[in-house]
């Protein structure tokens, strides 16, 4: 995943199709929220359902149906065409353990690649009925409005968030620690939602490890369409393979001073 060159405006067609595939998600997992389901577990301990399996299934459906020469990276069900010119990633249930335990802070992300590049990308909450859409060439959309990060003097008058103190491991501990510590307050327990908050302008930094492209893809185009920045903890554009190290901040002051700070700087 680059940004190297500049991407032309993403067309109205395709941002209605991810709204379709949001919807196809959404009408697979709203049924199964706070019912009885069965929990797996998979090879990275991490928790699976077939609300997951299904939300992706039906994906995969439409794009087979519609997109079908599309490459497509999906966490359950994993890669197809990736080489392709267009490339859609997607995490059905991006916050899998908030969603077996009856909170709605887990949502839907989608997003498409050209030539590499996150130029499309949704975050959506099925339940609540809350999406932000982002899209190369226009503002980031929450429910149909602009949505605007806002400014932050400094990293100690920043609101921030991160989905659990347990991703961070090894190194990564003191660094989150020394930025957490220099916000004014940190909370715990948003997943991709955190970042629909941030481009909302009710956070102002979002700190995160062991992220996978399907968790952060659709998060670049929503957070940079709103004026937020979105990199890895070294100020540099997200890869696929890369470190899993995310940072994103609504004021761009705010980014740079983090980074500093998880550097030890």
């Amino acid at each position: 995943m680059t940004s190297a060159s500049p991407q032309p405006v993403v067309e109205p067609a395709l941002i209605e199709l991810a709204g379709r595939l949001a919807d196809a998600a959404g009408e697979v997992i709203r049924p199964l929220f706070r019912q009885p389901i069965e929990v797996d577990e998979k090879a990275d301990s991490s928790p699976v359902t077939e609300a997951d399996r299904g939300a992706e299934r039906a994906i995969r459906a439409i794009l087979a149906a519609e997109r079908p020469h599309d490459g497509i990276i999906g966490e359950e069900f994993g890669r197809e065409r990736e080489s392709a010119s267009h490339v859609w990633v997607i995490d059905p249930i991006d916050g899998t353990r908030a969603f077996i335990t009856g909170r709605p802070l887990f949502g839907t992300l989608i997003a498409l690649l050209r030539d590499g590049a996150p130029v499309l990308g949704i975050i959506d909450q099925p339940v609540i009925h809350d999406r932000w859409i982002g899209a190369v060439g226009h503002p980031t959309l929450f429910n149909g409005r602009p949505a605007r990060t806002r400014p932050c003097p400094e990293l100690g008058r920043a609101v921030g968030a991160a989905t659990s103190p347990d991703m961070f491991t090894g190194a990564d501990r003191p660094a989150f620690r020394r930025a957490a510590d220099a916000c004014s307050l940190m909370t715990y327990g948003g997943d991709c939602y955190s970042y629909g908050l941030l481009a909302g302008g009710f956070l102002d930094v979002v700190i995160e490890a062991s992220m996978k492209l399907y968790d952060y893809a659709a998060l670049v185009p929503v957070v940079a369409g709103a004026g937020g920045m979105i990199t890895d903890w070294g100020g540099r554009a997200l890869a696929d393979g890369g470190d899993g190290r995310v940072l994103a901040a609504g004021d761009r002051a705010v980014h740079a001073e983090a980074v500093r700070a998880l550097a030890g700087a």
